[in-house]
């Protein structure tokens, strides 16, 4: 079985897009796709759950003074390849000997040059150091951004359609458009039929015909971002198109429309 892209799954776990009733089919069907966008979904909860820490206080100086006592601690301890290289001691009969005893040499976890294991208070501080190494490194992305820094602005539609075959493209072949506040076009498109070239974004005016390219997609199933200008006028230029364009050196449009549709909102 074939898996959705990778990126197609990250889009559906943040909400950007929804799935088409043949991503669904394939979710409800695939248990590797669907474990892998909910395990995308609950980390972008988390990540979503961490937007009100930006007032905490910095880590007291003791704990990174604790996080370096572990991780030396842990570095001090001997390793496993330094006890391997010095050889295994000579084997000593075990007390009650004869020819059935096990050997020293035959038993892990002895004194000497065999190997045994980490003491209890070590695999803890390696443990802590870890924990705490990652707990710091969330906490530093958190507060990196100063609360005097403005926020990113969040994605609100503000216009979107849906792409249909255009012509002669099999029925099959369809996406949709969105258009972001912050001039961001976000099209997904699937099952476009192979061509020779390269697919090619466009808005149209209806009324008039004119267009102008806003820029490629790198397959024919998938999802892209493009950046729209500032100007641009939805009300005119409102039908989103992808074309099938050849490395002819020629910037027109081709002629050949895969997708159309119309954007409202």
């Amino acid at each position: 079985m074939q898996h959705l892209d990778h990126d197609r799954l990250v889009f559906l776990a943040l909400g950007e897009s929804e799935a088409d009733d043949g991503e669904a089919r394939h979710l409800d069907a695939c248990a590797h796709c669907r474990a892998e966008v909910n395990g995308l979904r609950h980390v972008a909860g988390l990540g979503a759950g961490t937007q009100g820490l930006g007032d905490l206080p910095d880590p007291p100086e003791h704990v990174w003074q604790g996080i370096v006592a572990q991780v030396a601690a842990a570095e001090a301890l001997p390793s496993l390849g330094d006890r391997r290289a010095a050889g295994p001691p000579a084997s000593a009969p075990t007390p009650g000997g004869g020819a059935g005893a096990e050997s020293g040499a035959s038993r892990p976890g002895r004194a000497g040059g065999r190997r045994r294991r980490l003491p209890r208070w070590a695999a803890t501080a390696v443990t802590a150091a870890a924990a705490a190494a990652v707990g710091v490194a969330g906490t530093f992305a958190v507060l990196s951004g100063s609360a005097d820094e403005p926020r990113p602005p969040e994605r609100v539609v503000l216009a979107s359609g849906s792409l249909t075959a255009y012509g002669t493209t099999p029925r099959d072949a369809n996406g949709d458009a969105r258009v972001f506040t912050d001039n961001q076009l976000h099209l997904h498109v699937a099952n476009l039929p192979a061509v020779p070239g390269y697919y090619e974004v466009w808005l149209i005016d209806p009324a008039t015909m004119r267009m102008f390219s806003v820029g490629v997609l790198n397959s024919g199933t998938g999802d892209a971002l493009l950046p729209l200008p500032p100007n641009v006028d939805l009300r005119t230029y409102s039908v989103v198109d992808v074309s099938a364009e050849q490395y002819d050196n020629k910037p027109a449009h081709s002629g050949d429309s895969l997708l159309r549709g119309t954007l409202t909102g």
